[in-house]
């Protein structure tokens, strides 16, 4: 299981700011306004029943109104029938519409977001987390919102319109049943609280579930070679229980709501049957306006039933809103400025036709970076780079190379220096021209569900199958592909397992190509593909990218050799730094690196031709 720490909420009651917020977010505010006033009109129908109850058995029962008025009077109840049952069917419409509405709205809003969200997100976020928020608990709360919220508000108003009725009928009988309201709700609010602690802990272990899931189903191989199955069942199992305690103890809690509501709604029923039937036989109180209030009563205690409910509910929603509402408020580490934005749009906007045509050329002017405050990884850091150099980068595991790559790609920025493309601030230009003129090789190549094609063209969405077929003929991709029954229609896959590591990488590289980017980053890329496959991906880097510039991590150093400048990399600072001959000259750190690792190849090679022989 992750030991990644989500933000603790102590809140301890209905965060208003946290609702309007989430209320904010919503493109359609008009579906929710038309369904409020079907809201208000179902409302306004169902409270003027027990009127019509009285009328009838004060008026007519009594013998006060002549029965010839009983026709009229039945056409008015049907009116008011046919009134309620519109309003109500297109309450449940639009309440509906909200639902999908909402839903829509947030889990856009939450994709947008992670589409912009920096590499240091990533680097400390699980991703069963953030499944967890965009799929459960973006539904949880459009749930909340579309019925449990409109309840609550249709209860709110009806019992308004029905004290409002009771006060004006008799002011002593309704403060019998106003005086027990205060007490009810001080109960329902303590109850809430508890409830909204317990829905916080339930929230929170089924994302560390839900996390489990996910590394379960991604990591099987690893977990089944490494005989991890029972470890991780038994932290499976573990988690499962605390989730299965704590959603039993809200329960418990919540369960209290509805015995809580009977018992009062029994003793104002006493009160009022008592009070209000000595006023009936002393003639001060009319026998239909008692009943009318016994209506009241019944209506207002079961309405009340519900919206306990429904308020434990947003209660319990509101752990998932806070989460939700987290994702979204996540700051932003790389952003572009105003000005910027103005000129260049957005990632997910872009102004392409001003995006300026680069050259290629890269400096690192003065810089410094750390992951952590005060722990710096770059000082004082400076390389000058002209366009369609190869520059490589070797030293020790944690030496600054990945983070001089992550740098100028942008996926972090100098704590301070600049970085230059062609001669300008890269912070003057968008992070979408950036990441335009940038083909990408990772060490662990990752291919979507999909053919090779697609996975090809994510590089260029518009590319052509000859393009496809081109690219791949300059890192002679096409000779595996060519003989698989589909060829380049060929199913590799999730995350391209159908594949071998080295066909893998050879269409992240095809798929990097396509894009024809100025500058060329390779991380570490051939540290896990097989000898033939090394040689395919050494050609590409010798022949292909001759007008490219192009960065190099390199694990194998014998894919450098041909390199225009090898930076040898200790912490955070440049060692040393010329082309392979010159290095092995100096016989210094590059020296022994170089010759203690082409000694291992080649005890390598001879074991395995031994082993052949």
């Amino acid at each position: 299981m992750s030991g990644y720490q989500e933000k603790e909420y102590n809140t301890s009651s209905l965060n208003i700011a946290l609702w309007k917020k989430i209320f904010g977010l919503m493109k359609n505010s008009k579906i929710f306004i038309i369904t409020s006033i079907f809201l208000v009109m179902n409302a306004v129908g169902e409270a003027v029943f027990p009127i019509f109850y009285k009328f009838a058995i004060d008026s007519f029962a009594s013998g006060k109104v002549s029965l010839e008025y009983l026709p009229y009077f039945i056409v008015l109840i049907s009116l008011n029938i046919i009134f309620v049952c519109f309003a109500c069917y297109m309450f449940f419409y639009m309440a509906g519409k909200i639902e999908m509405s909402f839903s829509y709205d947030i889990r856009k809003i939450c994709f947008e977001k992670l589409q912009n969200l920096s590499f240091a997100y990533y680097d400390v976020t699980p991703s069963g987390w953030i499944v967890a928020r965009v799929s459960n608990d973006v539904a949880r709360l459009a749930e909340i919102v579309s019925w449990a919220f409109v309840d609550v508000i249709f209860g709110f108003i009806s019992m308004i319109f029905m004290l409002v009725i009771m006060i004006m009928a008799n002011l002593r009988l309704a403060l019998m049943i106003i005086i027990l309201m205060p007490i009810l709700f001080a109960i329902t609010y303590y109850l809430q609280n508890r409830v909204l602690f317990h829905s916080r802990k339930v929230r929170s272990i089924n994302s560390k579930i839900v996390h489990g899931f996910n590394e379960g189903i991604t990591g099987a191989k690893t977990t089944k070679t490494l005989r991890l199955e029972k470890d991780n069942y038994d932290n499976f199992k573990q988690e499962t229980s605390n989730m299965y305690n704590s959603s039993v103890k809200r329960g418990m809690v919540a369960s209290l709501f509805n015995p809580l509501i009977f018992g009062f709604s029994g003793i104002a029923s006493s009160l009022l049957l008592y009070f209000g039937g000595n006023m009936v036989l002393g003639e001060t109180l009319e026998f239909g306006t008692l009943l009318m209030f016994v209506q009241y009563v019944t209506t207002l205690f079961s309405t009340m039933r519900p919206i306990a409910a429904d308020i434990c509910d947003l209660q319990m929603a509101q752990a998932s809103g806070e989460r939700v509402i987290g994702l979204i408020d996540t700051p932003l580490k790389i952003v572009d400025d105003p000005e910027v934005i103005e000129r260049y749009g957005t990632k997910l906007a872009p102004k392409i036709s001003n995006y300026e045509n680069i050259q290629g050329d890269v400096n690192f002017v003065n810089v410094d970076f750390a992951y952590l405050p005060q722990q710096y990884v770059l000082q004082d850091f400076n390389l000058d780079v002209k366009h369609g150099e190869m520059i490589a980068l070797v030293g020790e595991t944690g030496s600054g190379k990945s983070t001089i790559i992550n740098l100028l790609c942008r996926f972090y920025e100098p704590v301070n220096g600049q970085i230059l493309i062609d001669g300008v601030d890269y912070k003057k230009r968008s992070l979408g021209w950036l990441h335009s003129n940038i083909g990408y090789v990772l060490q662990s190549p990752h291919l979507f569900s999909g053919s090779i094609a697609d996975n090809i063209r994510y590089g260029k969405l518009d590319a052509t199958l000859d393009e496809i077929k081109e690219v791949c003929k300059l890192i002679k991709a096409d000779e595996f592909i060519e003989q698989l029954p589909d060829k380049y229609d060929s199913q590799v896959g999730e995350g391209g397992n159908l594949l071998s590591t080295g066909q893998k990488q050879m269409l992240s590289f095809a798929r990097a190509l396509i894009k024809a980017p100025k500058i060329f980053v390779l991380d570490e890329a051939t540290a896990s593909i097989d000898t033939q496959t090394e040689k395919v991906i050494q050609y590409a880097i010798d022949h292909v990218m001759k007008n490219h510039t192009t960065f190099i991590v390199a694990h194998r150093l014998s894919t450098i050799v041909n390199a225009d400048k090898i930076l040898v990399i200790k912490n955070g600072k440049i060692q040393e730094m010329g082309r392979h001959d010159e290095l092995m000259a100096l016989k210094g750190y590059y020296h022994h690196l170089y010759t203690n690792q082409f000694s291992d190849e080649t005890l390598d090679e001879a074991l395995m031709d031994l082993t052949i022989n």
